[in-house]
């Protein structure tokens, strides 16, 4: 019988119960990472709840395929993939393939969820353009960049990697889209700097904007982040995380992480 422990996934119209997947030698997802994934927190263990956002989940693997000229997979049975996942795995990732092929995997919550969302983390400032996503507007299996990134900021103590442009501008983490407040404000970097245009960064600006809060879409240079207050990252999984600390060659920043400004972001949930 099927658990959480179980180690299992969907592949191409069946659920397989192993824990490897087999592919050609050939297959260009396995040499040059030639997928298009995305990664999708299930609330109420269903694909209609409006946080899981299932139909925006689908929308940005649509608009990747479209702009890489890949087929589009059979959408029913990707579908019936996740749901067969849903009663075992708060998070879900889709994977699809060229060829129209899908790869669904299931996972936990992160163990320290709760405390990171509670206390903050701290991210360390990766000041080099190698570590930059290739199509940064897509979500790629080639994420080699950020992994990298994310390796490093481990390895110094930090949980979370923040990447900067050539002109030292500030992007995202590894893993999700920043914000920071200022002047009563949440400011966020804009799309045309090279970010992806996270699930979790579209849906709370609407919350925001519903809420008749101004959300300020700025270019993030050293001199406009030493000025805030406070400063998260979010994405499907997380929701916000504060950040309290940013390591940055032999100097730290520090923000504040039980800032009363997050009281808006998380009113979404």
């Amino acid at each position: 019988m099927l658990n959480s422990n179980s180690q299992f996934f969907w592949y191409a119209g069946e659920l397989v119960c192993a824990a490897s997947l087999t592919l050609p030698v050939d297959e260009p997802g396995l040499l040059y990472g030639a997928t298009v994934f995305t990664t999708l927190r299930v609330y109420s263990q269903s694909l209609e709840a409006p946080l899981t956002n299932w139909a925006g989940h689908c929308q940005r693997l649509k608009r990747s395929l479209r702009s890489l000229d890949w087929q589009a997979p059979d959408w029913q049975r990707v579908r019936q993939g996740a749901e067969a996942l849903v009663p075992y795995f708060p998070v879900l990732r889709i994977t699809l393939f060229p060829d129209g092929r899908e790869w669904i995997t299931g996972r936990s919550l992160p163990p320290n969820l709760g405390d990171w969302q509670r206390q903050g983390i701290v991210a360390w400032l990766a000041e080099s353009s190698r570590f930059q996503r290739s199509l940064p507007i897509h979500k790629t299996g080639n994420y080699l960049p950020t992994w990298l990134a994310r390796q490093s900021a481990m390895q110094k103590g930090a949980q979370e990697a923040i990447l900067v442009n050539q002109q030292g501008d500030w992007l995202e983490t590894s893993t999700g889209n920043l914000w920071g407040w200022l002047d009563g404000e949440w400011w966020t970097p804009p799309l045309k700097v090279g970010i992806l245009p996270g699930l979790m960064r579209s849906q709370l600006i609407s919350w925001l904007m519903s809420q008749n809060r101004t959300i300020r879409e700025e270019p993030w240079c050293l001199d406009l982040v030493m000025e805030f207050e406070a400063i998260a990252y979010c994405n499907s999984v997380v929701e916000i995380v504060p950040i309290h600390g940013i390591l940055r060659r032999n100097s730290q920043l520090a923000y504040d992480p039980f800032h009363q400004g997050f009281q808006q972001l998380r009113g979404l949930f």
